[in-house]
């Protein structure tokens, strides 16, 4: 993710904090002294909001390692001021591997929460309330690190999507149903509860209403994309190859890319040297090579030299999943170690409408 630096790797997964972090520790600092909260205060508020970012880290790491025990990678976690995000390559299909990985991360909360109330006294609930409101400090701090990872634990599992409980429910649906009657009857549950998170928004915490448009959008997302994987289930490569498509040379300069740009369709240029496939050039690419670089630029300083090749007969649903995480725009295909033709993401929704269309004429 652009703006995130690397702070460390763990079992061969790289660690990552995005820049915006920086700001919610300026907030918390400024809020608490506009509040009139002495440097002893701000002190403990801010640790106690790192110690819970750790906890986050904590989370991912136990999917993370339990995906990992079935082959899965994952290619690196990032912490964010909203919480941590974890890029697995994939779910897996086996609805007993999904179960096993979405339970993971809660379950690291609350062995943490365990963990944390061998060592403190749970107060009755008005005590409890007058220490919690008071702000963090050496008193609470792990009295209120408790009650944080119980909460995280909870939240995590309300069934919903992107919430790991959404994805708990679906693995347990899909052990009676197929995947996408499984994914839809998920999806409509957690868009129910998001009707709810936002008419209570209204009424108690405009924040819910948020929260209820992110996990309806969400939800209305994860149905779609496993109706397109659904779709694409049984058909290859060789079924969606493109042998019509427009090739660039690396030593060509800018301004011959915005020119084929202008004069026809394309929006993906295959990049080749000495007619091998060496990268992409999207239109995006060549507008900002254009802007930063000047119409003189070579093509092989803005092209995107991460491709990925492909043999006729890859599972398409696969390969569209690997150009959805890797945001490729032109895939090269290969056969006998020579060029034949090439795929891009587009292509593939085209032929997925066109699938469904005959499919409702039949």
């Amino acid at each position: 993710m652009k703006g995130s630096f690397k702070i460390g790797n763990i079992a061969g997964i790289n660690l990552f904090i995005h820049w915006t972090f920086s700001i919610l520790i300026a907030y918390i600092v400024f809020s608490n002294y506009r509040a009139g909260q002495n440097a002893e205060q701000i002190i403990w508020s801010v640790i106690f909001i790192l110690s819970i970012f750790v906890t986050v880290l904590m989370h991912e790491m136990g999917h993370a390692l339990a995906a990992k025990r079935f082959n899965i990678i994952t290619k690196d976690i990032t912490l964010l001021p909203i919480g941590g995000l974890a890029r697995i390559e994939s779910m897996p299909e086996k609805p007993k591997e999904e179960l096993i990985i979405a339970i993971a991360g809660p379950a690291v909360n609350i062995a943490i929460a365990m963990i944390t109330g061998l060592f403190i006294t749970i107060p009755d609930a008005k005590v409890l309330n007058e220490q919690l409101i008071s702000g963090i400090n050496a008193n609470n701090f792990f009295l209120a690190f408790y009650f944080v990872n119980l909460w995280l634990a909870l939240f995590n599992f309300i069934p919903a999507f992107p919430m790991d409980g959404g994805r708990v429910l679906r693995a347990l649906l899909a052990m009676k149903f197929e995947r996408q009657v499984a994914t839809n009857i998920a999806a409509r549950i957690g868009q129910i509860l998001a009707l709810g998170f936002i008419f209570l928004g209204f009424y108690y915490n405009p924040f819910l209403i948020f929260i209820g448009l992110f996990v309806m959008l969400s939800a209305q997302a994860e149905a779609e994309y496993t109706q397109v994987k659904s779709m694409l289930k049984g058909y290859k490569v060789k079924d969606v190859l493109m042998k019509h498509y427009q090739k660039i040379d690396a030593g060509e300069k800018i301004k011959a890319a915005v020119q084929m740009l202008l004069n026809g369709q394309s929006k993906n240029f295959l990049v080749t040297e000495n007619d091998e496939p060496v990268g992409t050039l999207s239109r995006n690419e060549i507008i900002k090579a254009l802007s930063e670089q000047g119409e003189n630029e070579l093509i092989r300083n803005a092209m995107n030299s991460n491709l990925i090749f492909l043999n006729t007969d890859a599972l398409l649903e696969e390969v569209f999943q690997q150009a959805q995480q890797n945001k490729s725009n032109l895939m090269p295909v290969m056969e006998n170690n020579r060029l034949i033709g090439a795929i891009d993401t587009e292509n593939i929704l085209e032929f997925i409408m066109v699938k469904d269309i005959l499919k409702k004429e039949m």
